[in-house]
């Protein structure tokens, strides 16, 4: 009977046994996953919730009377993130080639719907659409990853298919001409902070896929150019010449335009080497950053988390930058390594110009640090940009 009983549990336990090892083999999903990606995207996600928690606690003109509103919101706008994030992986970056053509005229038509009657105007730009019962959606966040998927399927078609070592000059005109379309929509709402990122965007697009240097360098000289152009015959709203203004001279009118700079470094320098403590800021607590639970979140790090914790939200953002460069280096093709370009570009260029604004380095653009600023739109593309990132890693030939 004892013997019955020991192969009767052996029999029991194979499947699991094998269960486990087709788990932890080396081809397997669980082992071709960047864990070090997902854990410190999820740390900034998952940590950030006690700062917007601490910025609008008190927030009682904003939380509806519920101190808990946007601290709920955020945990669910990150579970609905990492939702995306699970589904890009499972549909995989090759199989979204062939819909990105569909995903690309979407993005269109929803861009061009907030210039509607259906967009809605908040901070002077209009680049939202409200769906009702308190939620929003912000389509230029969305456009930034069809403007990568789209770039790189042009520039890596002829090159993945041996046809050429590098992107010719017309590919390139092609991929150009797709970004330019959304990038003007983008700036008829206006939303200059989009339309930078997006620059920089197609600029890290481009250096991944090997195109000529000459372009490289020509749209940075057309981009000053541009930029000296709308100065001078005054295409910006008045709000963004003022923006520009005050990060010209910190001093000019510091109740009025220069007023959210200022606040904004006095409760970061207040903070110290290991700040006031957790809901004790009194910059925070006594709300005089405005928008700290989105565009200034990084304040509330600074003031009550200190030179340590503000040190460590750029650390973990610096190892997801790491992490995504090494998926771009180690891709299978040039598609792979193209749309992990293009989000390292994405996610460093905004990371910097929010921190940045914050303390005075950068002008106040409006984008959100990513992974950490309150908003469902740019959670939900920052989980899908970490999708795309783990399909590249995972799709990778074995030996890489």
């Amino acid at each position: 009977m004892s013997g019955l009983s020991s192969s009767y549990r052996t029999v029991r336990l194979a499947p699991r046994r094998n269960a486990l090892q087709r788990l932890l083999d080396r081809d397997s999903p669980v082992r071709r996953m960047d864990w070090v990606l997902v854990l410190c995207a999820l740390a900034l996600s998952l940590g950030s919730s006690l700062l917007v928690w601490s910025a609008t606690r008190n927030r009682t003109d904003l939380n509806h009377g519920d101190p808990q509103y946007f601290l709920l919101r955020h945990l669910l706008n990150t579970v609905i993130g990492i939702g995306f994030f699970a589904v890009i992986i499972g549909i995989g970056h090759r199989r979204l080639r062939t819909a990105v053509p569909f995903l690309y005229v979407l993005s269109l038509l929803v861009l061009l719907t907030v210039l509607t009657p259906l967009g809605a105007t908040i901070n002077g730009n209009r680049n939202w659409i409200v769906l009702g019962g308190g939620f929003s959606v912000q389509p230029s966040e969305f456009a930034k990853i069809t403007i990568v998927l789209g770039m790189a399927v042009l520039l890596s078609a002829r090159v993945d298919a041996g046809e050429r070592e590098t992107p010719d000059h017309r590919t390139v005109i092609q991929a150009l001409l797709l970004a330019a379309i959304p990038m003007g929509i983008i700036m008829l709402m206006p939303d200059l902070g989009s339309v930078m990122v997006m620059v920089v965007i197609v600029l890290g697009v481009l250096l991944a896929s090997g195109a000529p240097n000459r372009w490289v360098l020509g749209l940075i000289s057309a981009g000053v150019a541009g930029a000296l152009a709308v100065w001078k015959f005054k295409l910006l709203s008045q709000y963004q010449i003022d923006r520009f203004a005050a990060f010209a001279n910190p001093a000019l009118d510091p109740a009025g335009v220069g007023y959210n700079t200022n606040q904004a470094r006095i409760a970061i320098g207040s903070g110290g080497l290991l700040g006031k403590g957790l809901f004790h800021g009194t910059q925070t607590t006594g709300q005089f950053v405005p928008e700290q639970q989105t565009d200034f979140i990084f304040t509330v790090a600074g003031e009550e988390l200190g030179f340590v914790g503000a040190g460590l939200i750029l650390v973990l953002l610096g190892v997801v930058m790491w992490r995504a460069c090494r998926v771009a280096r180690q891709a299978g093709d040039l598609y792979g390594t193209v749309v992990a370009a293009g989000i390292v570009a994405w996610f460093a260029f905004q990371a910097f110009e929010n921190v940045g604004m914050t303390l005075g380095i950068m002008p106040v653009a409006g984008l959100p640090l990513p992974f950490v600023s309150y908003g469902g739109s740019s959670m939900f593309a920052v989980w899908m940009g970490i999708g795309l990132l783990q399909s590249v890693r995972m799709q990778r030939p074995l030996s890489a």
